[in-house]
């Protein structure tokens, strides 16, 4: 035997663990693993292929980090304490992006108004999520008249600009953290409900639904089992978008007086001075880091939002 037919070739230098690939149009594609991805693990590896969604979750958790340990981030300062003999004081030493006109150290209430806008965020997705996620299932398994009356007061929901009937509702039951949270909420929910009402319609029709009604599975059981689960990855990246969207309402209704209201800070009533052309012009600390925040948490999430949409998507090339 020659020592050629015992020398191994180029294709056979591969370890045995890796897996065989092939290209396709420059891509490469896993053809046969050792040790098959799960679920988890393969829209993790889609997710860290999005850049700046990567960027976006470091600066969310900074800005999440910076929420929940506001008084060490600031130094254990007070929010609320005012100083007139240092209103409107250019940043400087004490006081590193400034005070506003009642002599409030603007990054102090700059990292305590990330709790506020934070959680009204959260808060109103939350309950945008769970009354769209139950009246979409709810309408797209039963249909009928259930799904006829779901979809037609959703269509009422929406033929309204959200902005300005939140704006009545909240002149109506008065301003404050608690109301704005709750009317965002309220009046969020039909764009979830639509998306998961179109996912459950086309769930239901599939092989397993079918065979879990002719096996006599209840339909209160197959709805939270089987049907529910499967709609949840397009649940969670329409939430996220929700809650960049229920900041950037929060922050309007703050600057328009409607929302969050003094001594307590957002980013939202921290541009209330911005109102002011002298302030504007001459005094950019006072609105230049709120609006800063607000413009930097919102892309973030949208970006955290794309991709979470790419990752999940299950037409995306499998790798």
């Amino acid at each position: 035997m020659s020592q050629s037919e015992n020398t191994p070739g180029p294709e056979d230098s591969t370890p045995a663990s890796q897996p065989a690939a092939l290209s396709v149009r420059g891509i490469d594609v896993a053809v046969v693993s050792s040790k098959p991805l799960t679920m988890r693990a393969l829209v993790w590896r889609r997710y860290k292929r999005h850049v700046p969604a990567m960027i976006s979750s470091a600066v969310l958790l900074i800005l999440i980090f910076m929420a929940i340990f506001a008084p060490q981030v600031t130094g254990h300062c007070d929010p609320y304490a005012n100083n007139l003999k240092h209103f409107r004081a250019p940043p400087g030493e004490g006081y590193p992006l400034g005070t506003d006109t009642l002599g409030r150290d603007v990054y102090c209430r700059l990292v305590y108004a990330s709790r506020v806008s934070l959680s009204v965020g959260l808060v109103a997705v939350s309950i945008s999520l769970l009354i769209g996620t139950i009246l979409g299932v709810i309408a797209g398994y039963a249909g009928g008249p259930i799904d006829s009356f779901v979809m037609r007061l959703s269509d009422v929901v929406l033929s309204f600009p959200l902005l300005m009937i939140i704006i009545v509702i909240v002149s109506v039951v008065g301003p404050s953290v608690y109301n704005v949270m709750i009317v965002i909420g309220l009046l969020s929910w039909p764009a979830v409900a639509r998306l998961v009402r179109g996912n459950v319609l086309s769930l239901r029709e599939q092989d397993f639904i079918i065979a879990a009604r002719a096996a006599g599975v209840p339909d209160r059981r197959i709805a939270l089992r089987h049907i529910l689960p499967n709609t949840m990855a397009e649940v969670v990246v329409a939430g996220t978008f929700g809650v960049a969207a229920a900041i950037l309402i929060e922050a309007g209704l703050s600057f328009l007086g409607l929302g969050v209201q003094p001594p307590m800070a957002s980013w939202g009533n921290m541009l209330i001075d911005a109102q002011s052309l002298t302030i504007l012009e001459s005094m950019p600390w006072l609105w230049v880091p709120p609006g800063l925040m607000i413009a930097l948490a919102v892309l973030s999430i949208n970006f955290v939002g794309d991709g979470l949409r790419d990752a999940l998507d299950p037409r995306s090339l499998v790798d």
